[in-house]
């Protein structure tokens, strides 16, 4: 049913008669990215601004309000003027954290305006070189051993790497304690130092010490093989059938912002990621760009809070 009503949000939004606006966009544009700097979603705000200044002439500017599990500078998005001048960029917790948080100071349903699908990647499981497993059964299997004894990292409650190990435990009917960080880079510390054992993370945060012998790489979370490392199971062809997470990035504008507007945001959001030098900052990065319509964004957003609605319920998953 939510699913259905955000859908029905973003139609009534896309029909909506509001006067055109011929002159947009004519002054600053400010993309809010609920993160630190460094990571994905602060170089797609980068890159976004960048091309917005040079196409349109424009000033665009970053800012980061990281804070609160993003729920800090996404109300900053949703309380700002639906104008097409304050965007948001969005990420997996964006879907996670309406069932994730008993409260949330905005309505992810109502008070956003998808605007595009950005770009799609995985995550990996990985483990420290001291764990004595080398494939995701020998996991599974220790993991039973030993309930509990195994703690596992994470960028924070409702991230995609929490989620990925929640989901990974409901479907293997495993215990694993879960050790928060405030990012990936304490995170993966901690791992080459042993003091969490286990963990799912982005791509590109570890691809490099997987490659260089100090991590040990056990499958990845999407639904086929990545590219970055085709040589690697997925998590369902490595013993868990089903199991399939995929790590997203988009941008979204206030609800009530003009159709008109935020058509024309999303043709220029199309043009940005078809730009050979963009497709390649996304490669650098592991990630895979997407694009098309807001209709697309709309539908996406729609089965992530269904689906991970379902997990955080069924796995007891919460903030921590």
């Amino acid at each position: 049913m939510r699913a259905m009503r955000f859908v029905g949000c973003v139609l009534a939004v896309l029909v909506a008669s509001m006067p055109a606006r011929a002159d947009f966009p004519d002054k600053t544009i400010r993309i809010v990215v609920p993160y630190t700097p460094g990571g994905f979603n602060d170089t797609l705000g980068r890159i976004v601004a960048q091309k917005f200044t040079d196409n349109w002439g424009v000033p665009a500017v970053v800012e980061n309000r990281p804070g609160g599990g993003t729920l800090i500078g996404t109300d900053a998005v949703a309380k700002a003027p639906a104008d097409g001048y304050t965007l948001l960029v969005v990420a997996f917790p964006f879907a996670v954290n309406p069932s994730l948080y008993a409260k949330l100071p905005y309505d992810t349903l109502k008070d956003f305006a998808p605007l595009i699908l950005a770009g799609q990647s995985a995550n990996i499981l990985v483990v420290n070189n001291d764990v004595p497993v080398k494939s995701v059964k020998e996991l599974i299997d220790i993991a039973k051993a030993k309930p509990g004894t195994i703690s596992y990292g994470s960028t924070g409650s409702g991230s995609s790497n929490h989620l990925s190990m929640e989901l990974f435990r409901l479907m293997t009917g495993t215990n694993l304690i879960h050790v928060p960080y405030k990012g990936s880079a304490p995170m993966v510390t901690d791992l080459l130092g042993g003091h969490v054992q286990v963990a799912f993370d982005n791509v590109p945060n570890v691809i490099q010490q997987v490659k260089a012998g100090k991590l040990r790489a056990l499958a990845v979370t999407s639904a086929g093989r990545d590219t970055s490392v085709p040589d690697l199971q997925t998590v369902a062809e490595a013993g868990v059938p089903g199991y399939e997470v995929g790590v997203w990035f988009g941008m979204v504008a206030p609800a009530a912002t003009p159709p008109d507007v935020l058509a024309k945001l999303n043709a220029e959001l199309n043009k940005i990621l078809a730009m050979p030098d963009v497709k390649q900052k996304f490669a650098d990065q592991g990630v895979n760009p997407a694009g098309g319509t807001r209709e697309r964004f709309g539908e996406h957003l729609a089965a992530q809070i269904e689906k991970w609605g379902k997990v955080v319920k069924e796995s007891g998953a919460k903030v921590e």
